[in-house]
């Protein structure tokens, strides 16, 4: 076996050993990026750029089949799922593209595509070759979660790593799992013919109660069914999958679990190297160390946010703990999130209720319907809303929108809280007419106003009003 040193050396090339190995180089480390499958991870392969694709086709299937409500008349659309398989297909490689290992090693980055396993705190064997570095970095992501679900492993199933290989559209599928992999697949696979009914205890667990309510609509209106309750049991009969809950059965031609991921770590031999895991994955300090100060963690392996954003965020913090002088904390409260259903879903910050738990009566809720955005009542768009909560001293608390371009809406707030500005500080920014986010001033402005009005200074200006009026 060949031996080399190493300033870095990151095992997992996803999101965010990418981001991490871009970062190390820059900074002029010899860094080497080791990968047991493809560069790129789930969100090239078998989440965020896949199901995006997905999502666009599934888009298109649904306004043309509701074009006449614009006036525009045409035949019911078909599904060429051979077809989609390849448009979809040829999105990933457009993003590929620019994460080959011979575009990483032009950038100065050593990548080594085998399986990784430690030998000792600070040597790990890749494939046919023995590296040492000073710093490591573990991104090796998260996999899909089977729940135990009695005799499933009896009846054929699917999860996120191979739907997007399917050449056929099945007649009926059942979708287990209400969470935003599970939701947006079951949107797609509606709009593009199939029936599908979702399997859960509760849509969007993570959402806001009105976010769940909103939705909901949204998805019974496109014919989605939904069994509620957990999944407890499957068979096959008659050619169909069957999964049963305490509220009844569904049937489908397809079934697809998406009940959640887990942490990837088997393999890799941890406890050779002294690193500590937990339920939820490899455990890390403030600084994502482990418990090898020298062995750094981040992104989804940790077992917090699962979002390639934040994997990405978290890796560049790793690296710059272990390369640079001085340390920055790996953790933040300001983390959006996205689901891409249609409409969107975007939050960051706090809840109602978790700022309530934390601020009392001192919180304020201000909330604007999307019907009342012009932009998106020309989009014929108007499900949803604006969320927005604050202190009564309009400092920004958290956000949530439900719209058709929420995840690029909620940039504003992401922005605003990391700032820290208050709510008259959205309202006084002038924003472009007509577009989504002028709904996001409408809403600052009228909570702005409402704050001052309320106020002391609001009581004077309105008494010095009616003198000059």
């Amino acid at each position: 076996m060949t031996e080399k040193f190493f300033d870095l050396v990151i095992i997992g090339a996803g999101s965010g050993g990418l981001t991490a190995a871009g970062f190390a180089a820059q900074l002029g480390a010899s860094v080497a990026l080791v990968e047991k499958n493809r560069v790129g991870g789930d969100c090239t392969w078998t989440g965020c750029v896949p199901s995006k694709a997905l999502l666009k086709a599934a888009k298109i299937a649904h306004e043309t089949r509701n074009a006449a409500h614009y006036g525009i008349l045409v035949d019911p659309p078909k599904t060429d799922m051979a077809r989609v398989r390849d448009y979809v297909h040829g999105a990933i490689h457009d993003v590929y593209q620019f994460e080959t290992p011979q575009e990483l090693e032009r950038e100065g980055i050593e990548v080594i595509l085998a399986a990784a396993s430690f030998l000792d705190p600070h040597t790990i064997c890749a494939g046919e070759r023995v590296l040492k570095a000073k710093n490591f970095l573990i991104t090796t992501g998260a996999h899909p979660f089977i729940p135990p679900i009695e005799s499933l492993s009896e009846v054929p199933y699917i999860t996120y790593e191979n739907i997007f290989d399917i050449d056929e559209l099945p007649e009926s599928m059942i979708v287990v799992g209400g969470g935003p992999i599970g939701m947006e697949m079951a949107q797609a696979f509606q709009r593009l013919g199939s029936q599908v009914t979702v399997v859960c205890e509760r849509l969007l667990p993570k959402e806001e109660i009105e976010v769940q309510t909103v939705m909901s609509r949204v998805f019974e209106r496109e014919g989605m069914k939904f069994l509620w309750g957990r999944a407890a049991a499957a068979r096959m009969e008659g050619g169909d999958a069957v999964v049963v809950t305490e509220t009844g059965e569904a049937r489908g031609k397809l079934l697809l679990v998406a009940a959640g991921r887990r942490p990837t770590v088997a393999g890799l031999d941890l406890e050779k190297a002294g690193v500590r895991l937990s339920e939820k994955g490899v455990v890390v300090d403030e600084q994502l160390r482990t418990s090898v100060k020298h062995i750094y963690a981040a992104g989804d392996v940790t077992g917090g946010h699962q979002f390639t954003h934040f994997a990405g965020w978290q890796a560049f913090q790793a690296v710059r703990n272990a390369l640079l002088v001085g340390s920055s904390s790996g953790f933040t409260d300001i983390v959006p999130w996205v689901t891409f259903t249609d409409p969107e879903v975007a939050h960051v910050g706090l809840t109602e209720a978790q700022a309530r738990v934390k601020f009392g009566d001192s919180v304020q809720v201000n909330r604007w319907e999307m019907s009342r955005a012009d932009r998106a009542v020309c989009e014929n768009d108007t499900d949803g809303f604006i969320k927005v909560t604050s202190k009564r001293d309009g400092t920004l608390l958290g956000a949530t929108i439900v719209a058709g371009r929420a995840g690029e809406a909620i940039t504003e707030f992401i922005l605003a809280l990391k700032t820290g500005l208050k709510i008259a500080d959205l309202a006084g920014a002038i924003h472009a007419y007509p577009t989504y986010s002028t709904a996001v001033q409408q809403l600052s402005a009228d909570a702005a106003i409402e704050n001052l009005l309320s106020s002391a200074t609001g009581r004077i200006i309105r008494g010095l009003s009616k003198i000059i009026r």
